[in-house]
């Protein structure tokens, strides 16, 4: 297993992910790519969680899942070509491009994160926000494809922890000041 996947797995086995489990799913993985769903109800407005998306990304994007070991770095561009990039000094990274903005409801972004970008691989990001009950589901899909020599049917299901885990991070900042577990 490359070092980079061994990385990924160790994490995500670390935050005990398998245990916090929203509705999840690896959608479908094949060698040449993978689909991915998650989804959570977050207690606020469509509006407030699009915003907290787009505007304070350096408060909840987990810090284990940058370059540079600190989410501060991290900006969110919310305009068709803007960038979500990470800078540190006269370092930086473009992890994605945003490529379709309906602020409130949709953000898609394109790219290939983390090792991903690597294997030359790229893929569609969606944050697609929908208002039930007074709540705001967030449902996060990421379709990527190319070429790994292990195959992407086995980076899926770290690809889809790693993004549960953001997204739960997320909601526990909106819902409570700090991403972080009590």
């Amino acid at each position: 297993m490359p070092r980079l996947v061994q990385i990924f797995v160790f994490v995500s086995m670390v935050l005990g992910l398998q245990s916090m489990r929203a509705p999840a799913e690896v959608v479908s993985a094949a060698p040449g790519g993978f689909a991915i769903s998650d989804s959570v109800a977050i207690e606020s407005d469509p509006q407030r969680v699009y915003d907290a998306i787009v505007r304070d990304i350096g408060s909840w994007w987990g810090p284990s899942h940058t370059y540079s070991g600190n989410s501060r770095n991290l900006s969110l561009e919310a305009a068709p070509g803007g960038c979500f990039c990470e800078r540190w000094g006269a370092k930086g990274v473009r992890h994605m491009t945003v490529v379709y903005v309906d602020p409130g409801k949709r953000l898609r972004l394109s790219g290939g994160l983390g090792p991903l970008q690597d294997m030359g691989a790229t893929g569609s990001m969606t944050f697609n926000l929908v208002p039930v009950d007074g709540k705001t589901r967030l449902d996060l899909t990421y379709n990527a494809g190319g070429y790994s020599p292990e195959g992407f049917n086995r980076l899926a299901p770290v690809v889809d922890s790693v993004l549960l885990e953001q997204i739960t991070r997320l909601k526990r900042y909106i819902e409570t000041g700090t991403p972080d577990t009590q």
